[in-house]
């Protein structure tokens, strides 16, 4: 994708989690000033919200920490994202085997948790605050902060040598 290194964050309706990721991603490549050498992108295991913004309550906790993530909409993973990225990042272990079943021979080596970047939180899983109120989105987007950094110190280290 245009020589950028590519991460595409992997939720299962791409309401909540995973424009969540995107939007935190989005933000600490500006302001580490690599925007422009990594791109950023998020979608869903399933077909709910096909071209729907994320989620009110997960719009309103990101722009409280001074994210907008309203221009999103909602996609669905499939085989040839992982042609695409460089990283396919799922939020929990049933989207991870959802996406182990599309994912391509030979690509396997792009899949990965996404809290694998944030061990210190010694959780696999960053969960699914849909059914429950706004502190939910805060924990979610707390961990989410935690593993971005984590992140990025995988990509300077494998991709951009700084």
């Amino acid at each position: 994708m245009n020589n950028k290194v590519a991460v595409l964050f992997v939720c299962m309706g791409n309401i909540c989690r995973s424009p969540t990721a995107q939007g935190v991603m989005e933000k600490l490549l500006a302001h580490e000033g690599v925007a422009d050498r990594v791109m950023v992108d998020s979608a869903g295991t399933h077909d709910y919200h096909i071209g729907k913004p994320p989620d009110a309550r997960a719009q309103a906790v990101a722009r409280k920490r001074g994210m907008d993530i309203s221009r999103q909409r909602a996609r669905q993973a499939d085989r040839d994202d992982f042609e695409q990225f460089d990283y396919v990042l799922a939020m929990d272990r049933d989207n991870l085997e959802l996406l182990r079943a599309i994912c391509p021979r030979g690509s396997e080596g792009r899949l990965r948790l996404f809290l694998e970047f944030a061990p210190q939180l010694e959780r696999t899983d960053v969960p699914d605050p849909y059914w429950g109120g706004p502190d939910g989105f805060e924990r979610v987007l707390d961990m989410i902060e935690a593993a971005a950094g984590g992140l990025l110190a995988d990509i300077r280290q494998r991709h951009l040598n700084n």
